[in-house]
Order: C-alpha cells, then sequence, then structure tokens
C-alpha cells in the first residue's frame, strides 16, 4: 500500500503494523495478562494485585521495579525476550490496523490501533493539551529505547464526519463498523466489567479507506502526554527513515463515540488537613471553607454544584470533606499568570496549581509531594491512610480542552482524565517486527 505521511497531506496517517499478542494457550487469561495504563495503576496495592494475577501480566513490562530508569529498562527488556522465546506473546503474520472495542454497560466505544506518523507540534496535527514531567519522559524513553517497544497505545481523539446519532459512517469509521461486524480476534472481560474485543485490518481496500478518511484530520491527545513527549525524543535520536517515525495509538471518532472526561485528583502526600486548612483560614476570605458532613458521592454532588459557579475543590482527609470555592478575584489577579487566555486562567487546575499549591500551602510541583490519582474513592482512601490531603477536582468539558489545544496553550499536566481509556497488554508494537514504511 502506498501512503504518505504528515508532511505530505496535513493529516493523520496511521500505518498498519504487525502487532505483539498474547499467545492464548500460554497465560491463565487474557483478562488476567492486561493492566490499565501505567500512570492508572495505584501504587502499591495495584501493582501487587496485577503482578499476582498472572505471572506474565503486562504490569511487568511497563511498570518494572527497579531502582533507576536504565536498571527498569533492562528488566523490562529482559523480561520481553524472555516472553518472546517462551512463545508467551508472538506477532501477527501480517501488517495490520486493529479495530478495538470495549463496552461497559450501556457505553460502547470503538476505534483503530495502528503505528501513528510522529509529527511536530508546530505541524499542528497532533495536539497536545498537557504540559509534561521530564523526569516521566525520560522513565518512558529508556523503558522504549530498551525494549524497542511501544508497549502500549495513547489514547488520541478526531472529530470524525458522522454522529453518534447518525447510522452513516464514512471513511475510517465505516471500515471500523464494518469490521465490528465479523468474528473478533480476541475477546475478554476485565475485572472491572468492561469487555474487549479485537479485529485485524489487512484488507488493502479498507487500509486504503483509512488512510483516505483520515488524511485530513487532526488529533488531540486525550491521554498520553508524557508517552507522545517520549516517542518525538526517541523519533530525534534515530535517523528517518525508521520505525522510530512512528508510535503506537488508539484513535477513536469523538463524533461517533463520544469519550468521558474525568478529573484528576492530588495527593499532597506531605501536607497534613489540619495544616491545609489553616492556611485557608488565614488567608482570612480569600476562599470561602465550609465543612460538608455527607458521604463521599454526596460531598462529589456539592462539588458540581460549586463548580458551576466558579473555581471549586474538595479537601479529604482526617475523615472529613471540606468545600473550598469562591476565590478573591484579587488573590486570583495576584497569583494566576495573566499572560494567557482567560478560559485557561479560569481552569480549576490553573487556580489550584497557581493559587493553592504555590502559593497558599507551598507545596513543590516534585513526585514525592504531589500524586496525581485518576479514582476518587483511591484518591480519599490514600489521603485516610497516610494522614494526607487529598484535592478533588471537577471535570473539564472536552471542548474547553480541544479549543485551548487548537490555540498552542498547554493545560497545567494532569488535568483532564478521558476514558474509557484502552487495556494495556491486548497488542503491543516491536520495533524489531515493524519497517520504516510501507
Amino acid at each position: 500500500m502506498t501512503t504518505t505521511g504528515p508532511a505530505a497531506d496535513g493529516g493523520l496517517h496511521l500505518k498498519p503494523f504487525r502487532g505483539l499478542r498474547y499467545v492464548p494457550e500460554r497465560v491463565g487469561s487474557l483478562a488476567a495478562v492486561t493492566s490499565p495504563p501505567y500512570d492508572v495503576v495505584v501504587r502499591p496495592d495495584g501493582l501487587h494485585h496485577l503482578q499476582s494475577a498472572d505471572p506474565h501480566n503486562i504490569v511487568r513490562l511497563i511498570l518494572p521495579q527497579a531502582a533507576t530508569p536504565d536498571a527498569r529498562g533492562r528488566q523490562a527488556a529482559d523480561t520481553l525476550r524472555s516472553w518472546l522465546a517462551e512463545g508467551v506473546l508472538a506477532a501477527d503474520d501480517r501488517p495490520a490496523l486493529y479495530v478495538y472495542e470495549q463496552r461497559d454497560g450501556d457505553l460502547l466505544q470503538r476505534g483503530l490501533i495502528g503505528a501513528l506518523a510522529l509529527s511536530a507540534p508546530e505541524e499542528g496535527v497532533v495536539l497536545p493539551h498537557e504540559d509534561v514531567m521530564a523526569p516521566i519522559v525520560e522513565d518512558r524513553a529508556s523503558l522504549m529505547r530498551t525494549t524497542a517497544a511501544n508497549l502500549d497505545p495513547l489514547l488520541l481523539t478526531y472529530r470524525g464526519d458522522a454522529t453518534a446519532a447518525d447510522a452513516t459512517a464514512c471513511g475510517a469509521t465505516a471500515v471500523v463498523e464494518r469490521t465490528a461486524a465479523t468474528a473478533p480476534l480476541l475477546s475478554t472481560t476485565t475485572e472491572d466489567g468492561v469487555a474487549h474485543r479485537l479485529w485485524a485490518v489487512t484488507d488493502p481496500a479498507d487500509l486504503a479507506e483509512v488512510t483516505a478518511g483520515l488524511a485530513r484530520h487532526q488529533a488531540l491527545i486525550a491521554d498520553g502526554h508524557h508517552r507522545w513527549a517520549t516517542y518525538l525524543r526517541l523519533r530525534a535520536e534515530h535517523p528517518s527513515p525508521s520505525p522510530w517515525d512512528y508510535g503506537l495509538v488508539l484513535l477513536i471518532d469523538t463524533a461517533r463515540y463520544p469519550l468521558r472526561v474525568r478529573a484528576i485528583h492530588r495527593l499532597l502526600n506531605r501536607l497534613a488537613p489540619d495544616r491545609a486548612l489553616a492556611a485557608l483560614t488565614a488567608l482570612d476570605g480569600a476562599f470561602r471553607v465550609r465543612p460538608l458532613d455527607a458521604p463521599l458521592p454526596a460531598a462529589l454532588d456539592a462539588l458540581a454544584s460549586a463548580a458551576d459557579a466558579g473555581n471549586a475543590f474538595l479537601l479529604a482527609g482526617a475523615g472529613r470533606f471540606h468545600l473550598v470555592d469562591r476565590p478573591s478575584p484579587d488573590l486570583l489577579a495576584a497569583t494566576v499568570p495573566a499572560d494567557q487566555p482567560p478560559a485557561w486562567r479560569a481552569l480549576d487546575a490553573t487556580v489550584l496549581h497557581h493559587t493553592l499549591l504555590e502559593h497558599v500551602w507551598r507545596v513543590p510541583d516534585a513526585p514525592e509531594d504531589i500524586t496525581y490519582i485518576h479514582d476518587t474513592a483511591a484518591a480519599v482512601e490514600q489521603a485516610e491512610r497516610r494522614g494526607a490531603t487529598a484535592v478533588l477536582l471537577h471535570p473539564v468539558h472536552e471542548e474547553t480542552v480541544r479549543d485551548l489545544a487548537r490555540q498552542g496553550v498547554m493545560m497545567p499536566r494532569k488535568s483532564t482524565s478521558f476514558g474509557p481509556k484502552p487495556a494495556t497488554g491486548l497488542v503491543l508494537r516491536s520495533l524489531h517486527t515493524d519497517t520504516a514504511a510501507d
């Protein structure tokens, strides 16, 4: 198949690859070897649970346990080589794009997994919306470099031509829909109750239809900013053309399959709840602070109501919830950078980091001080266990994220959690079995 990259056509180019997949006969079950994305695994409990689920769980590749990035990379590479030699993992015979489906009750999501041609930010083909942390990029780069593999797909979204209510699909979405009506390569249900199915698309006409359909679109990074930055870093380290010119992604048409957008919460590891409240009280009305005598669901409802009127945060810890809202306009003017668009200045994550964390609480933005947690109940539970403070946020609307990304404006890191996220372990990409170009 003759294809062109984004430099030529200005849009997305998704290349088939020989997927690396678990051999079902060599593992206990496909569900037992999968994992959430590496940054969603809540350590240490979640890590230990996954490691014990099956000796070949993918978490041993994406979160190897060693003291340094280099050591973690070597450990993962050794594990990957061993699993390939033992026949636990094997590459598919033919390059393919993969249709991936997730079903969770009434929620249905389908998309395409492939090797996406990488593009620089200034090309406007792939739009990031969050900043990244250099140590995490370094860690991911060491892992990918040493394993020569993309172990988990990024989650990207684009806006196709067919809406969720429209039965008429075209281009890439048409290929997804036709393929999903056939027998899948694999199907499994993970312990969270989500059903997963995967198909291979190898027909040249279908691949050409996908290429033509994506050529005029741009994508938003929904999940995986650190891995995207890692892809770009590793591409710069290798002469082109090479397999490093591409990175593994799951591409979702959100006109057809809208994603859920949730908040990512902050666990302030070294800030006790009493200290957090005392610092707010000392500001004498700069925020409104109210105790909530309610369980977590009702407290979150109160947060949602307050967020409709402006910046609002729910503090959890020491067995209590406090709603913090109505920041003083003077305090915001003094602490939030003025050189950004109003939509960015109004973000809860912006006010949290610049006003509360930097100015009020003096909490450094370092891994030992702030843990980012996707699951609300887990954030509260860990705050109780550690005597720490959890700051729970209300989610941002997807269109706000997309509008800022189109302006080239970066949101504070870990501002959003799009989902459902792809299960890690259903299909991997080895750069040893991939080729630079078709």
